[in-house]
């Protein structure tokens, strides 16, 4: 599994095209799996911060304890259309992989924004899929441009 800034050594266009999507909105979509395993869609934030995508998130939240029991994820940009025309569509991004909860008193410092006593769940991601899809030039068609452990960089266009 890769840490982001593997992605950003390894293929740079494509994780700052990701990056830009991503940070366009605060809120983010994440998909954990519910015990019986079927999908759970949830808000979140994210930070990109020293080289990682790090989640944080309440105390014993049902995403949080999705995640310490399946550490699955998919993390989705909110992308929201400026009007029914999608050539003003920005284009969407996600990443899949696993979280790994961080537990490190020093981390959790960093993340408490000012909290002497976090109480709170932190975990970093390790990817294993990333995608950005977006209009092509001219507007008839997608382009889908990803890239997966241990296969690369691939891009292909759908009309």
């Amino acid at each position: 599994m890769a840490r982001w800034c593997d992605i950003e050594a390894a293929e740079p266009e494509l994780a700052r095209a990701a990056r830009d999507l991503f940070d366009r909105n605060k809120h983010k979509v994440l998909a954990t799996l519910r015990r019986d395993g079927s999908p759970r869609l949830s808000g979140i934030e994210t930070e990109f911060t020293d080289g990682e995508v790090w989640l944080g998130m309440m105390s014993d939240s049902r995403k949080a304890r999705d995640l310490r029991r399946d550490p699955r994820l998919a993390l989705h940009t909110a992308v929201v259309m400026p009007s029914d025309d999608p050539s003003g569509w920005p284009g969407d991004a996600k990443l899949a992989g696993r979280a790994e909860e961080v537990s490190d008193p020093s981390v959790l410092a960093r993340f408490a924004e000012g909290d002497s006593t976090p109480d709170f769940h932190l975990f970093r991601v390790d990817i294993t899929e990333l995608v950005v899809t977006r209009v092509g030039e001219p507007a008839d068609h997608l382009v889908i441009d990803s890239w997966h452990e241990g296969r690369g960089r691939r891009q292909v266009t759908r009309r």
